[in-house]
């Protein structure tokens, strides 16, 4: 009996500069019948917990308390009444100067451990912007009102920016501008000071430190400076010197206008009228954006989620679904988690075995990596007709291309664009002598610099549930 439709229980997790919280998503994927080959798409995404929202757990302003931080998410399973085991998909996401902290790797880890068979350990700036857009409800209202939008989630260390169209993020972009840089007690006491912040006094012509007192006037002149250069990146583009400094990315690639523009994140629940002291500068860094806004060409809009929009992002927008047609060898074991993804150029006007072993090889060279040693996923856009010989011909050549790989027992994963998977696979298998550790998908986008987490397969093993994600922990 054909499969049509699927549940998938899955979970977001966010450890941000200034808060930490989780929220459990339900996500139907059906297939698509306009589709040529059917595949199964993500039909409808459903919250159906929103857990508490702590301050990040510190044990001192370089380390986050590990223990604490992974006692709240067993917590917040238990009140949610979820099993950890019951988790097919996800991805737990450090954020903003979150990822700067000298514990960073080894928090995600512990709690992509703990959450289920199948989250991601997730980090990286354009990573982040994609999914607070898609997770503030700014990509969606680009498709449902056909507008071009302009988000702009601001955390506590960093303001994660996305342009959205026809229901696609085209361009991402991430700053250094976020409430909890500085931290002033209701007494007027810094306790907290971040580089960023630092940079920001320097400036301005300030000399705080940690526990000195900073009159108001400074608190908010050092907002404003903020304030002035996040303006400086949603306008465009970032030309003074402390803007190229505070930035985490390059520009904004910007469309001929915005047609709307959009606040998430902590700051942005104070902007749009929330209440809240979290003894930073937060309230006044809201205040100083609020009074740039009349400068924008085009009208602010309200999002739907604000301070959860990158929760919701991870848990209900950070998965891709393998095509319909995929293979697997029975014996690889599940979930394989952080394959680079390597672009290999095959040009199927010029197949042959010669043509794919040196455009494998110039690609693990590319990445400094050696053929054999560790497992990879190697991306085709287009590199073969689906004609038998010329399958056969591409099977045995990448037989011959990856022959350390075989040798060694390391499974091998072929990644194409188009509808092919299932076609390589078996040919691969019928006409190789690579019989085992083989697995084969395809109608997934991806880019070199990627990195995958790939799930246990669903519908009887016809599609892979695929985490596209960035590992790039952010050290400056």
């Amino acid at each position: 009996m054909e499969i049509n439709r699927i549940e998938l229980l899955s979970v977001g997790v966010d450890v941000g500069s200034s808060t930490s919280h989780l929220v459990f998503s339900n996500l139907i994927l059906r297939r698509d019948e306009r589709s040529p080959t059917r595949r199964f798409r993500i039909q409808e995404r459903n919250i159906i917990y929103k857990g508490r929202i702590i301050n990040t757990p510190l044990l001192d302003n370089d380390t986050i308390d590990v223990d604490k931080l992974t006692d709240f998410f067993r917590e917040e399973f238990k009140r949610a009444e979820i099993d950890p085991g019951d988790i097919q998909s996800g991805a737990v996401i450090v954020t903003g100067e979150a990822t700067k902290k000298d514990n960073a790797k080894q928090i995600v880890e512990a709690l992509s451990n703990d959450a289920g068979k199948f989250v991601a350990a997730t980090a990286g700036a354009n990573f982040e912007s994609s999914i607070t857009a898609m997770g503030s409800g700014a990509t969606a209202r680009s498709k449902d009102y056909k507008k071009t939008i302009l988000s702009c989630d601001i955390g506590g260390g960093t303001s994660n920016i996305a342009i959205s169209k026809n229901g696609e993020v085209v361009s991402t972009s991430c700053i250094s501008v976020g409430g909890r840089l500085l931290g002033v007690d209701s007494e007027g006491q810094i306790w907290r000071i971040d580089e960023p912040a630092v940079k920001v006094m320097e400036q301005i012509g300030l000399n705080y430190r940690v526990e000195d007192q900073i009159p108001k006037e400074d608190v908010e002149r050092i907002a404003t400076k903020f304030a002035e250069v996040l303006f400086e990146v949603i306008t465009g583009p970032a030309n003074s010197l402390l803007a190229k400094q505070l930035m985490l990315t390059d520009d904004l690639d910007f469309p001929d206008r915005i047609d709307e523009y959009s606040f998430s994140g902590g700051v942005a629940e104070l902007m749009y009228g929330g209440n809240g002291n979290y003894d930073d500068m937060g309230p006044v860094l809201a205040n100083k954006i609020n009074s740039l806004t009349p400068e924008l060409t085009s009208p602010v809009i309200e999002p739907k989620n604000k301070i959860r929009a990158t929760v919701i992002g991870a848990g209900a927008y950070s998965l891709s679904i393998s095509g319909s047609s995929g293979f697997m060898d029975d014996k690889i074991l599940f979930p394989i988690r952080n394959v680079p993804v390597i672009r290999v150029d095959v040009d199927k006007s010029q197949l042959s075995v010669e043509h794919v072993i040196s455009q494998v090889n110039i690609s693990f060279k590319r990445f400094d990596l050696i053929e054999g040693e560790e497992i990879v996923a190697l991306y085709f856009k287009d590199p073969v007709r689906a004609y038998y010989p010329q399958l056969e011909l591409f099977g045995n050549s990448i037989e011959a291309a990856l022959t350390n790989s075989i040798e060694n027992s390391i499974p091998i994963i072929l990644v194409f664009e188009g509808d092919i998977a299932c076609s390589v696979g078996n040919v691969i298998r019928r006409e190789t002598g690579l019989k085992t550790n083989l697995l084969s998908l395809d109608e997934l986008i991806l880019k070199e610099g990627d990195w995958i987490d790939i799930g246990e397969p669903l519908a009887a093993g016809q599609v892979f549930p695929v985490t596209v994600k960035s590992l790039a922990f952010n050290r400056n």
